[in-house]
């Protein structure tokens, strides 16, 4: 018996030990480092600042400063995605841009958790992207710049351009969130539904028909949203081409370089608090469609879609696109990517950017 309890004190010590080495591994890897470039008029920031009285985060790249300024505008809403530019290294947006990413009032690398969350409203960050366009107009020297939304973000973008069209060369969403209604979810389920007959997979067609209900005219409503995103993942469609969410999401946040080890742990919980704020209810929690909301811009957009993107249902965007009164419009379906394509397909990705950013050289 002594013999048997020391050995498992040896194996407990072994797995305490196991466990602090990598942990030490873990924060060695984890220095919160971003790109870096040895361009002259290079630059790489990564920093929080007050706006309007709140935090707001931000990483800036490109490898030369006199290029256009593009302020990237996180997903979720409150999901930071540098850490994706983090992993996918042959995306090269900064060669063309100054890309902002903005972790907008109390998210990603601008978490805090004793942060009133009542003060996210949707007033307030409409608020902050102009009290963030203005700094880089002036920080820059730049009349105008690009603005481009990401899923969630787009939500923000596409209101922002519609605002102050004043401000911004051209709008450029990347899997635009067009709708909440049942069109969307019903796009949804035909994919996941194909997806997983095609593959024989009993099981998550049962989950899917639980998860949704029934409409009739072969139209359906998802009852839980993080359920049917998660099949989604599974289906192939989600945040990155047949990657689940622990693949493509969960990951690249422990691995990356670019968050310290407070930042990967807080980014979870900024996450979370974010679907509890004024904000959430007010963009996402509420009817929408875009098509009626927002029908015409006064400058350039552009739309970026993967072809299995049914996060954000490209077909959707494409309907929008069309019908969308602007001076100039087009969308772009990009090959071997689902919900991300400037990471998934960035040759493909960045080459539509330098073309965009050709085109409207004169605005």
């Amino acid at each position: 018996m002594k013999k048997m309890t020391k050995v498992i004190l040896i194996v407990c010590a072994c797995m305490i030990a196991a466990l602090a080495l990598l942990f030490v591994v873990w924060v060695i890897m984890s220095p919160g480092t971003i790109r870096q470039y040895t361009e002259e008029k290079s630059l790489s920031e990564k920093f929080v600042m007050d706006v309007n009285g709140a935090p707001n985060g931000f990483f800036i790249n490109g490898k030369n400063t006199d290029n256009p300024v593009l302020l990237f505008v996180s997903s979720g809403p409150g999901t930071d995605d540098y850490m994706l530019t983090d992993k996918y290294v042959d995306m090269n947006l900064e060669e063309d841009f100054t890309v902002v990413y903005w972790d907008y009032r109390n998210m990603g690398i601008a978490y805090d958790k004793s942060y009133d969350v009542t003060q996210i409203t949707l007033e307030n960050i409409m608020k902050d992207v102009q009290t963030v366009t203005e700094y880089l107009k002036e920080r820059f020297s730049k009349e105008k710049i690009y603005l481009m939304g990401f899923s969630g973000g787009t939500t923000i973008a596409l209101r922002a351009a519609a605002e102050h069209p004043e401000n911004y060369i051209a709008l450029i969403d990347m899997a635009q969130s067009v709708t909440n209604s049942f069109e969307r979810d019903t796009y949804m389920y035909n994919f996941m539904k194909k997806v997983f007959t095609e593959r024989s997979d009993k099981a998550s067609l049962k989950k899917l028909e639980a998860s949704v209900k029934q409409l009739g005219d072969g139209n359906v409503k998802c009852d839980s949203w993080i359920d049917y995103v998660d099949l989604l993942h599974h289906a192939g469609g989600g945040t990155i081409l047949n990657q689940t969410e622990f693949e493509g999401i969960v990951l690249p946040i422990l691995f990356c370089k670019c968050y310290t080890v407070k930042e990967k742990l807080n980014y979870v919980p900024a996450m979370k608090k974010y679907r509890t704020t004024p904000f959430y209810q007010e963009v996402l929690e509420k009817d929408f469609d875009f098509r009626n909301d927002i029908p015409e811009l006064q400058i350039p957009a552009y739309f970026i879609s993967g072809e299995t993107d049914y996060n954000c249902p490209w077909e959707l965007v494409q309907d929008y696109c069309e019908k969308l009164k602007a001076p100039d419009k087009a969308f772009y379906l990009v090959p071997n990517s689902a919900h991300s394509p400037l990471w998934e397909n960035p040759e493909v990705t960045c080459a539509i950017m330098r073309e965009i950013k050709e085109k409207t050289r004169d605005e």
